[in-house]
Parts: structure tokens; C-alpha cells; sequence
């Protein structure tokens, strides 16, 4: 008799348990928190249902219809309740860490919450999405915007014609691909096995990235593989200046 082996399917992104929010929902549910306040009216909570529902990190926890439904949205929006200093409620107490944390980062920086959010939304559906949800690189952290905007920017930095183009034009500027950051140089120390090897490090705030934006050189940098992972290794991660300032 021939044995059929078995394809167990993964999880895109493992959680610890079933109900274990991601930064990018708590990210939407405070959002919705700071537009309604306490009691959001039962329109915004189903919108900001179906938004998580839709979220492309575990399309296979969509098909059950309890799943970030509309009344685990509003208990979420009871945890930020005990964490506002503005309610003179304790709300709900059960928060998680990460309830603490989104609302730490984001609640005094409204502008930033609003954008971040929206280009959460904005991206739910687009091509980056689809390209790059079954490549998720170990040892990285993602951005504090959370792991659908991460992947949108990993997805640009890494696209073939993109980079070409770039090393292209600095190589015509400066007649090398030295790092920007550590001024380190591939081809002049491993030779011809380095000739034309070098990262690149999309500029661009993740919160500002858009579906369908053409992505230009000047939004990329050029970095050893060293300096790259650093600028990641960590959130939130390091702009070009702070990584060039650890260098001293």
C-alpha cells in the first residue's frame, strides 16, 4: 500500500494563542478608540471588525465568524479605557502588555496614530501583500507600525529592477557601492566575489508607504549587510542618521 505524505500547513504568523492580538490590530482598535471614545457607535466598531478581518497576516483565522467580530472589538476598546489617565474609570483591567505599549507610543501622538492607521488600511489589499506574505525573515523585528507595514517595506527594498537601477546610478555617481553608513566596500575587500554586492534600505517611514506608489532611488540607501540588520534588528528601528551617529 503507498503512503500518502501529509502537508502540514503553517500559520503565516504564529500566535501563542487563538485570541492574541497583533500590534497592527491593537494599532486600528486605538485608532478607533480616539476618533469614538468609549462608547464607539455599532457602525465604526463592524468597520474596524471587518478591517482586521481582513488583514492579509492569517487569512485561515477568517473563516471563523467569531474572530475579531465586532464584540471583541469593543472589549478591546474597553481595555483602553483603563489606560487613558483621562477617563476616571479603571475601564477594563485585563489589558495585555502590548495594549500598554501601542497606547504608550501612540496615544500623545495623535497625528502619528491617525497616519499610521491609515496606511494600515491602505494597505490591506495591495500588491506587496500578496508578494511578500510567505517570506517573513527570522531575527527581525518589525516596524512599530506593526507587520503588515514591515513586509510592505522589506517587499520595496528588495525588488530586483529597483535595486539594479540604484546601484546603477551610484556606481555612474561615485564608482563603487560603499556603504552609506560605514563607508565599507564589498568589491575592494573580497575582490571580484564582492564585485557588485550591497543591501538596500528603503528610506521611507513605513507609515507613509501607500499601495501603488512608485518607489524612486532616492528612496533607497545603500548598506553593507552588517549595518542593514542593524538598522532592523531592533524596533523602532533606526534611521540612517542615528545608525551613522552609533558609527561615531
Amino acid at each position: 500500500m503507498r503512503h500518502v505524505r501529509r502537508v502540514r500547513t503553517v500559520p503565516l504568523v504564529p500566535r501563542s494563542r487563538k485570541d492574541a492580538w497583533l500590534r497592527d490590530e491593537v494599532i486600528l482598535a486605538l485608532d478607533l478608540y480616539r476618533r469614538e471614545g468609549r462608547n464607539p457607535p455599532a457602525r465604526a466598531i463592524e468597520e474596524v471588525s471587518q478591517q482586521l478581518r481582513a488583514l492579509p497576516i492569517e487569512r485561515h483565522l477568517a473563516a471563523d465568524p467569531k474572530f475579531r467580530n465586532p464584540t471583541g472589538v469593543y472589549l478591546k476598546v474597553a481595555n483602553f479605557v483603563a489606560l487613558d489617565p483621562d477617563t476616571g474609570t479603571k475601564g477594563m483591567s485585563r489589558g495585555s502588555k502590548l495594549d500598554a505599549e501601542v497606547f504608550s507610543e501612540f496615544w500623545l501622538t495623535p497625528t502619528l496614530l491617525e497616519q499610521t492607521a491609515y496606511a494600515i488600511r491602505a494597505n490591506l489589499d495591495g500588491p506587496e501583500q500578496r508578494e511578500g506574505e510567505a517570506e517573513e525573515e527570522p531575527g527581525l523585528e518589525d516596524a512599530p507600525e506593526g507587520r503588515l507595514l514591515t513586509r510592505v517595506h522589506r517587499t520595496r527594498e528588495r525588488s530586483r529592477a529597483l535595486v539594479k537601477r540604484k546601484k546603477a546610478e551610484v556606481m555612474r555617481e561615485k564608482g563603487c557601492l560603499a556603504c552609506e553608513a560605514c563607508d565599507f566596500d564589498f568589491h575592494a575587500t573580497y575582490g571580484e566575489r564582492g564585485d557588485g554586492f550591497v543591501e538596500c534600505h528603503h528610506l521611507v517611514p513605513v507609515r507613509d508607504l501607500r499601495p501603488g506608489a512608485k518607489t524612486r532611488s532616492a528612496d533607497l540607501a545603500l548598506l553593507c549587510a552588517n549595518c542593514h540588520r542593524m538598522v532592523h534588528v531592533r524596533s523602532p528601528w533606526l534611521t540612517l542618521a542615528e545608525l551613522r551617529q552609533l558609527l561615531g
